[in-house]
Parts: C-alpha cells; sequence; structure tokens
C-alpha cells in the first residue's frame, strides 16, 4: 500500500527540479545579485494579497545584508499567502481553507503554524482579518467533525483523497484526510484563536459554533487521561512502516492514567512509543490556560474556565512529577515520553511542540534550569536524532529516517536562543542548504542537501520568515552580516 513517506519521496522527486527552474517574475532580482531572481508567482497568480504583508517583507527585506539571505526570505515569508489559502463563504461565514504544501488537504496544527508570522499584522489589514475568521470558522467546523483528526477536506462532506488513509481501521467520518490522534492538533487551534484575539481584540470569529468546538477540546482531552477506561479512539492501517499504526488493536501501549494526556501520535504523525507525550502536554497546559482566559473576557463563562485550569494545573503537576528525568551530575531535564510506569524515552523530534520548541509555544523561559539542560541534550548525540554532518547539524526524526536533518529544528534554535555566534551559525546552515530552490524543505541529508523532501512545505517556509522577522527585531546586526556563503 502507498503510504504518506512514498507519496513525499514521489512528490520531492517531481517538484524539486520544477521549482529550482521556476524563476517567476513576480517581484523584481535582487539589484545586488541579479542571479537571486524572486521564486514567488506572479500578482495576479497568488492566492492572497496582503498590503500589510508586503509592507513587512520590504521593510525586512531591507535590513538584510547578505543577498542569499535576503532572496529566501523574500521568497519564503509570503509563501503561504502566495501558494496556500483558499478561501470562500460557507454557511453564511468567511471560511479559510490552508493546503500544507503539496498535499490537497489541511491540517489543524500546520494550517495554525502557516499563517502565526503574519498575527501582528493582522489589526490593520483587512485582507489577514478575513483570512483569521475564515481559519477560525474552519478549525471549530473540524474539530466538530472528529476532535480525534489531525487533517481534513477542503469538502467538510468529501471522503478522504488521502491515498494512504483511505484503508485505515478507524472511525473515518466524511470531511476527514486522516485520523491519528495528536495532543498538538487540537492546542495549535487554540493557539491561533488567542493570538489573534491577542492581536486584534476581534470578537466576530468566537460564536457558539466555536465555544461548542472548544468544550469539545476539553472533554476529548478528559477521555484521553484515559482514567475511567481506554476511551473510544483506535486506529491501524496496514503500513510497512511501524510507526504508521497503532498497536494492541489500535489503542496504543499502555500507560498508567497518571494525569497526563494519552497522545498517539506525535506532531511528525508517527506513532508514539510511550503514550504521555511529554511536549504535547506541556503545550496543553498553556493551551488550557489561554482558553480559560478567553473565556472569561468573551463570554464571562467562569465555570468552563475553572474546568480548563483545573486540568491544565492536573497536567502540570504530573509533568513534574513523571516526566523528569535526571543526568549523571543530578540536573532536571525532560524526557520526550513516558508511559507513567516508570518508563521514560528522552530522544527529541524536529516537529512543534518538541523539547526544544518549549519556550516558543510559551511552556517554559529560555533561561529555565531544566530546558537549558534538555535543550544541551536534545543538540547532541544525547538524542538519537540529532545528526551532524558536512551539510549542517540538526534534528531529525523517524519520520523521514536517519541522516535527514529538518530546516525547522535549525530555525526553532535560531528562535530560542540569544547567542549571536549559534544565530549566525543557524543562519549559514539555513542559507546553504535550500539546494539552489529559494525555499525551505521538510528535510536534506546531512552531507547532501540536493537530497531533500518537500520542494513545498509552506510551513517550513513561514517559520523560516517568522525567525528572520524576529532577529530583525532582536539581532539586526546579524542580519546585516552575511552568511558567508
Amino acid at each position: 500500500m502507498s503510504d504518506r513517506r512514498d507519496f513525499l519521496k514521489l512528490v520531492g522527486t517531481a517538484t524539486a527540479g520544477a521549482f529550482a527552474a521556476s524563476a517567476l517574475p513576480g517581484v523584481a532580482a535582487t539589484p545586488t545579485s541579479p542571479r537571486f531572481v524572486s521564486k514567488r508567482p506572479p500578482p495576479s497568480q497568488r492566492r492572497l494579497a496582503s498590503p500589510a504583508v508586503e509592507r513587512e517583507l520590504a521593510r525586512v527585506r531591507a535590513k538584510i545584508g547578505d543577498p542569499k539571505l535576503a532572496w529566501l526570505f523574500e521568497n519564503c515569508y509570503p509563501n503561504t499567502l502566495d501558494t496556500t489559502i483558499h478561501t470562500r463563504t460557507l454557511d453564511g461565514k468567511p471560511d479559510t481553507f490552508i493546503v500544507t504544501g503539496d498535499i490537497d488537504a489541511m491540517w489543524l496544527r500546520d494550517s495554525s503554524a502557516q499563517v502565526w508570522p503574519y498575527l501582528s499584522l493582522a489589526a490593520h489589514d483587512e485582507a489577514l482579518r478575513r483570512l483569521y475568521r475564515g481559519l477560525i470558522h474552519r478549525h471549530a467546523r473540524c474539530i466538530a467533525i472528529d476532535p480525534y483528526a489531525n487533517a481534513f477536506m477542503a469538502d467538510p462532506h468529501a471522503r478522504t483523497t488521502l491515498t494512504w488513509a483511505q484503508h485505515d481501521d478507524t472511525d473515518m467520518k466524511p470531511g476527514v484526510a486522516e485520523r491519528k490522534w495528536e495532543i498538538d492538533s487540537l492546542c495549535w487551534t487554540i493557539r491561533l484563536a488567542h493570538g489573534y484575539w491577542k492581536a486584534t481584540g476581534d470578537r466576530a470569529p468566537f460564536d457558539d459554533d466555536w465555544r461548542a468546538a472548544m468544550r469539545l477540546v476539553l472533554a476529548t482531552f478528559r477521555m484521553q487521561q484515559r482514567k475511567h477506561g481506554r476511551g473510544p479512539y483506535h486506529f491501524q492501517r496496514a503500513a510497512a512502516s511501524p510507526t504508521d499504526t497503532l498497536a494492541l488493536g489500535g489503542y496504543g501501549w499502555p500507560a498508567k492514567p497518571v494525569g497526563l494526556i494519552h497522545s498517539m501520535f506525535r506532531p511528525s504523525d508517527d506513532a508514539c512509543k510511550y503514550p504521555l507525550f511529554v511536549p504535547g502536554n506541556a503545550f496543553a497546559v498553556v493551551s488550557l490556560r489561554q482558553l480559560a482566559a478567553m473565556t472569561r473576557k468573551l463570554f464571562v463563562d467562569v465555570a468552563f474556565a475553572r474546568d480548563c485550569e483545573a486540568l491544565a494545573g492536573e497536567v502540570q503537576i504530573a509533568l513534574e512529577k513523571y516526566a523528569l528525568m535526571h543526568d549523571a551530575q543530578g540536573r532536571a531535564f525532560w524526557a520526550y515520553e513516558v508511559d507513567g510506569y516508570g518508563n521514560q524515552l528522552f530522544m527529541d523530534d524536529a516537529n512543534v511542540p518538541g523539547l526544544l520548541g518549549l519556550p516558543y509555544l510559551g511552556c517554559c523561559d529560555r533561561d529555565d534550569a531544566r530546558y537549558r539542560t534538555t535543550r544541551a541534550l536534545a543538540w547532541s548525540d544525547r538524542n538519537p536524532y540529532f545528526f551532524s554532518g558536512k551539510a549542517a547539524q540538526g534534528i531529525g526524526g523517524p519520520h523521514e529516517g536517519l541522516r535527514m536533518i529538518w530546516p525547522m529544528s535549525i530555525m526553532i534554535r535560531a528562535l530560542t536562543s540569544d547567542d549571536a555566534d549559534e544565530i549566525r551559525q543557524c543562519l549559514h546552515w539555513l542559507a546553504s542548504t535550500d539546494a539552489g530552490t529559494g525555499f525551505m524543505h521538510e528535510a536534506f541529508d546531512q552531507d547532501d542537501p540536493t537530497h531533500f523532501t518537500r520542494a513545498w512545505f509552506a510551513w517550513a517556509n513561514s517559520l523560516f520568515g517568522e525567525m528572520i522577522v524576529d532577529l530583525a527585531a532582536r539581532h539586526p546586526a546579524l542580519l546585516r552580516g552575511h552568511t558567508g556563503l
């Protein structure tokens, strides 16, 4: 049976050359280097036009001294808006559907992350506000269809068109593209809703349907604490890779009900080894507290807010009790997965949430002692998915296999760092591993960046743009320099 890995290998091979050759004249070439011609679609072919994003692109690009880095930023920062947005009106409400890039489906996680970098601009751009309102409505609709699904179809009544998901043994519903239960899928929807509300003060998308979806989020989290049985979710797939299916009749490996939320799959869509996924639970603590704050302010629903806060507190206590490990010097650091019986797994995966990205999601401060120890171990041989080669260093994961570094891990390292030398090194790695395409990829070989997956992976492009905007504010001198290419 064809699976997602096989599909992406075919897509990567077929589209890499097309992207490298598609020097579209959407924007003038970089004046200092004519070979860096914009890879953006012509204006008439862009999916969504945002004056605010164009102004921000021009503002930040002018601060970048390295032509290659400026070219990458110009291509990557608007890529989500240029290529992945589909807007319409559905049931009288604005509706926004966002594909990941080369897969024609919408992941709750990816769609939230892809548009996160534009939030600060939304208050002064109606096109962006329309996009966010539509996406928040769409997320509520998706959660109402199935809170356990990770990906959805554009048509909420359609059967999945993803070849690898069509024969899954699970409670597949119309509108669902793939049904892998991942805590962070629901957390990302809250993060986006809270971020939009804080950035704009706009109450429009937070209607009764959204409130009902948020109640379903809380109920799902409670159910997946599995205090009273294993719950309704099960999933099995006839796949070559064991990380694409679940053991024990589709309910996953056992874990003790200690208050943590079970997650059958990681943000990579790979099955968990131990079902108590630590970064996802830490993300849930933050998300539940954000949801409580919104509920109090928008609806004066004190009872629901307290329920959210109670679960957040319970999960936080359980994390402190079950999710910490200690090194030879007795310093505490976070496990990646645990089972509540005393078994703990240390590793990290490039996808977010992971251990490296905990401060990025607001789960802790950058200078938190336990995070600093965890971070150092994640970016070392202690992590079996840390790779160091001729082209770069970075974190990957089982999803694309050994030796394959995900650029997202390098971006998260820069976004969570205050060390100028460390950030400068990250910029060099990113600028030298695009294989001449002008875009970020899902993963590349540690020694040969021309061997990569996913020529069109919008989340990685958006995150790169977000990183550059962040560095323009925090470390502008680093952008004025050169990457050494």
